[in-house]
């Protein structure tokens, strides 16, 4: 186990389709973070930014671009990049400069203004880049690559399209409950079936959305927060940043097929179940002792493949937990109460950000009418392009 750092400050700049660029998205949740954290921003020692590659070459060094917007004033900066996992990274370098004794108090941002419609890789021909590739050879968008997670769901375990609908169902009634949401409406799963099929057997409904949004943190060493008067505050106890091991048996976009184990045994478990382990162990909890999980759900299907990565019940029993209402509030690991990308969609550098501002709403008893009763351990779960895992533990 390491250190815990503590969570001064939460903030969140309301997700949607905004048409500003993400600096503004950024310094607003910085703002509210440094409020919430009852810090100036002449306060803090250092400022690590989840990049954006929309954002043209400020989004390549957030880390000084929002430093620049919030007004130069010396601190140091870091800006990382991991796709979607970019959030956890950015926490992990922060974290990281506070267990060594280089920094009391770090700025953590992250922000995104996205395009309309799908992701697509960055201009320009790019033959050895395998995202690049999987878009020109194969044709497969991010709704087509999440298809094929349903697809082999429904082949190995039995899962059903009634069984993906019905987490829309749950996240989208808790997302209803969430002031930073962008969708914030309640759906049925009559209007989950009755919405266009994009990737067969993913409709509409199943598939998050591409977003614009911020989220914020504040951290610090326990010392000063006790200093400044946060004698109990809400403490990350680990981050988990691991890569997969070879050989990757299952199919992961962008590679195009998987590594043979037929010289090598495979490794005892997948990419994403070795994420959320890594994180126990660091943290020196398990499943049993969480009280809510925020996971990431790009489609209706993948947030059931992370119950069972996350060790909450066996391999295939992730739509029966979800069935007897495991998943639900007041059911026995609530996940995704602050509705998840199901009610968000990406901002890809913010999310993983943001699931620990939820995180931090909940222990600290603050998610008003979302809010899971005696909440003492969460843990988030997400994943990077090209290997990026990304989980962080929070307590109180």
């Amino acid at each position: 186990m390491t250190e815990d750092v503590a969570v001064l400050g939460v903030g969140m700049h309301p997700w949607g389709k905004w048409g500003r660029g993400f600096v503004e998205y950024g310094v607003a949740a910085a703002r509210a973070a440094l409020a919430d954290a009852g810090l100036d921003w002449r306060d803090v020692d250092a400022v690590v930014g989840a990049d954006t590659v929309r954002g043209g070459y400020p989004g390549y060094v957030a880390g000084a671009t929002f430093a620049r917007a919030l007004g130069w004033q010396g601190a140091r900066v870091t800006s990382v990049y991991a796709a979607c996992a970019s959030g956890a990274q950015a926490i992990d370098a922060a974290r990281t400069r506070i267990l060594a004794g280089l920094a009391d108090t770090v700025l953590v941002v992250g922000a995104d203004a996205a395009p309309k419609g799908f992701f697509r890789p960055a201009g320009g021909d790019r033959p050895d880049d395998p995202d690049w590739l999987r878009f020109r050879v194969l044709g497969a968008t991010n709704p087509a690559y999440f298809g094929l997670y349903a697809r082999r769901r429904i082949a190995v375990h039995g899962d059903t399209p009634e069984d993906f609908a019905q987490v829309k169902v749950k996240n989208a009634a808790m997302g209803a409950l969430n002031p930073n949401a962008r969708y914030r409406k309640r759906v049925t799963a009559e209007e989950v079936a009755a919405s266009a099929v994009v990737a067969d057997p993913l409709r509409l409904l199943d598939i998050c959305a591409t977003s614009d949004g911020g989220a914020a943190l504040v951290l610090s060493g326990l010392e000063f927060a006790r200093r400044h008067g946060s004698a109990d505050p809400v403490r990350i106890r680990a981050v988990s940043t691991v890569t997969p091991r070879y050989p990757s048996t299952v199919l992961d976009l962008p590679d195009f097929a998987t590594d043979s184990s037929a010289a090598v045994d495979p490794a005892g478990g997948s990419f994403r179940a070795s994420i959320a382990a890594a994180a126990y162990e660091e943290a020196g909890v398990g499943p049993e002792d969480l009280s809510l999980a925020e996971v990431y759900d790009l489609s209706t299907a993948l947030e059931l493949q992370w119950y069972e990565d996350l060790a909450l019940c066996g391999e295939g029993e992730g739509a029966k937990l979800l069935r007897e209402g495991g998943t639900a509030p007041g059911g026995r690991i609530p996940v995704n109460p602050s509705g998840g990308l199901a009610s968000f969609g990406e901002a890809v550098p913010a999310q993983a950000i943001a699931q620990v501002c939820e995180l931090t709403w909940q222990l600290r008893g603050q998610a008003g009418a979302r809010q899971i009763d005696g909440a003492r351990v969460g843990i988030t779960a997400n994943q990077g392009l090209f290997g990026h895992g990304s989980a962080v533990v929070a307590v109180r």
